[in-house]
């Protein structure tokens, strides 16, 4: 039977994202990538002329698309704006607790590796984390955040959960990031008193 063309570049992103995870990017060849997958040498340059680089790119922007999702739903499934960031990260913390699911390009990891190598990679996980922390600051300034202030959360919570992921690599289980849930209302709680600041000075204006 024959594989459709778009099947096959889906299997040869499937395997080299779970390569690149599990063994690094500079550990991982095209030939390892093509034997992997069972997909004929022809069909990878086909989808990828510029070969595992480009793969590379392609799997930070499915992962990106992934994860941009994932975050606008969970900020938007509730409007209490502490709940809604807990059960974000709850919800990532979950995806570390069975073995099964760790097979998914990590962002953070692969940054970590390539960054002084490869500068096209490393410019595609900084725009992942520019428009994930952008999600959280809209979040934020939806909620009465000053922009400044917002953007500034929004890179310390991304920034801890990138800590945490880590970790939980490590541990295999997402405890770490449940810990950073349960500060969240403490890593926000200035927000009503800032609120009250703002409301003082409109008033004496």
């Amino acid at each position: 039977m024959k594989i459709k063309k778009e099947h096959t570049k889906e299997i040869i992103l499937q395997t080299a994202s779970r390569l690149f995870q599990r063994q690094g990017y500079s550990a991982t060849g095209v030939n390892q990538i093509i034997e992997e997958s069972g997909t004929p040498k022809g069909s990878l340059y086909y989808h990828f002329p510029k070969g595992k680089e480009e793969i590379a790119l392609e799997a930070i922007n499915l992962m990106k698309q992934h994860v941009l999702k994932q975050t606008a739903k969970d900020l938007t499934s509730t409007d209490n704006l502490i709940q809604a960031f807990q059960q974000h990260v709850n919800n990532i913390a979950v995806f570390f607790d069975s073995p099964c699911s760790l097979e998914g390009l990590k962002i953070g990891l692969l940054a970590a590796e390539t960054a002084n190598t490869h500068e096209p990679l490393r410019v595609a996980c900084e725009q992942t984390f520019k428009e994930w922390q952008g999600l959280y600051a809209e979040k934020l300034e939806q909620n009465g955040y000053e922009t400044t202030k917002a953007r500034e959360l929004a890179v310390t919570i991304n920034a801890l959960l990138e800590g945490a992921t880590t970790l939980s690599l490590t541990s295999k289980n997402g405890d770490t990031l449940r810990l950073i849930a349960n500060q969240i209302p403490a890593l926000l709680s200035h927000k009503e008193l800032g609120g009250k600041m703002n409301e003082y000075r409109r008033s004496n204006e």
